[in-house]
């Protein structure tokens, strides 16, 4: 089956769980069944802000999220049923290297919660760790020879971050190698993946600022008969000014179908209901807004671009 997905995709992306339970609540170590319960609940309330979205005009066919099994299950059976694209994270979170978040049994994992992209996070520069790179790649393709047995979607965050060596050569200046480093790194590491074995449908992008370092992320993810491939640019948790830039650069460039920002869509608002500055509905709003501003500029960026 050629790998591929080119409908347009508006994703709200909230699969975060270390940084939910160490950053938004505090906690480490092993939950408690109160704690995990108030981390679903604030996920849940993301989930609302998107329903909300829908309900106040986005647009329904193209509207998915990206939650987790362990705090997300209920809420990815109830987007199931209302007929929403799922995604559902596959990898351990907050690790460097890429493992199953359920190790041999991730297959029965997928098969119970069927959602519509397994979706991998995975910290790849090719100028890194050459047998971590190594060890990955086997993993990883194992699970794309899995997805593409049993014809099922597989979405890929390729994110690349900057070897110490190259960061001391740009004197620690990060966007500089974001601009000069990283779009090349992301092109070589998708023909590297691919080399391997590992055919996503969708490749979820760090956000580029330049026109042609997108095209040619496009051609490489559409490389060798690959044409019906997408790309989806994600939001890092930058601020909506950073953000803004990265959308409508992507959507000017066939190839990027659509976006997956979660952070800077929620975070806040979330931050402020756990605290209660605003209430459960003013959250719900606030996000509900936000994931509707993603969707109008990357639409209006596409149409006045073809």
């Amino acid at each position: 089956m050629t790998p591929g997905f080119d409908q347009p995709l508006y994703m709200l992306p909230f699969d975060q769980r270390e940084s939910f339970q160490s950053k938004l609540f505090g906690w480490t170590g092993a939950l408690n069944a109160a704690q995990t319960a108030e981390i679903a609940d604030a996920k849940q309330v993301v989930y609302d802000g998107f329903c909300a979205a829908i309900e106040r005009g986005a647009p329904r066919e193209h509207g998915a999220i990206l939650v987790d099994e362990q705090f997300g299950a209920s809420i990815l059976r109830e987007a199931a049923r209302e007929g929403f694209m799922t995604a559902c994270p596959v990898e351990k979170s907050g690790q460097k290297e890429f493992d199953f978040e359920y190790g041999e049994e991730f297959a029965r994992h997928i098969e119970a919660v069927d959602p519509t992209f397994s979706k991998v996070l995975v910290r790849y520069n090719p100028e890194g760790d050459r047998s971590m790179n190594r060890r990955q790649a086997a993993r990883l393709g194992r699970l794309s020879d899995y997805l593409r047995r049993t014809e099922r979607k597989f979405m890929f965050e390729l994110l690349v971050p900057g070897e110490q060596a190259e960061l001391d050569e740009l004197h620690g200046d990060t966007s500089a190698y974001d601009r000069l480093r990283r779009p090349r790194h992301m092109v070589s590491a998708i023909v590297e993946l691919q080399d391997a074995g590992v055919e996503p449908d969708v490749w979820k992008i760090e956000g580029l600022s330049d026109h042609e370092d997108c095209e040619s992320v496009v051609s490489a993810a559409r490389r060798d008969g690959r044409d019906r491939v997408g790309c989806i640019v994600l939001g890092r948790g930058a601020d909506s000014v950073q953000v803004e830039r990265w959308l409508k650069t992507a959507a000017s460039v066939p190839g990027f179908i659509g976006f997956a920002v979660g952070r800077t869509t929620f975070w806040d608002a979330v931050l402020d209901w756990k605290e209660k500055s605003i209430t459960r509905e003013e959250a719900i709003t606030e996000i509900a807004r936000r994931y509707r501003e993603w969707v109008h500029i990357f639409q209006h960026a596409t149409c006045s671009t073809t």
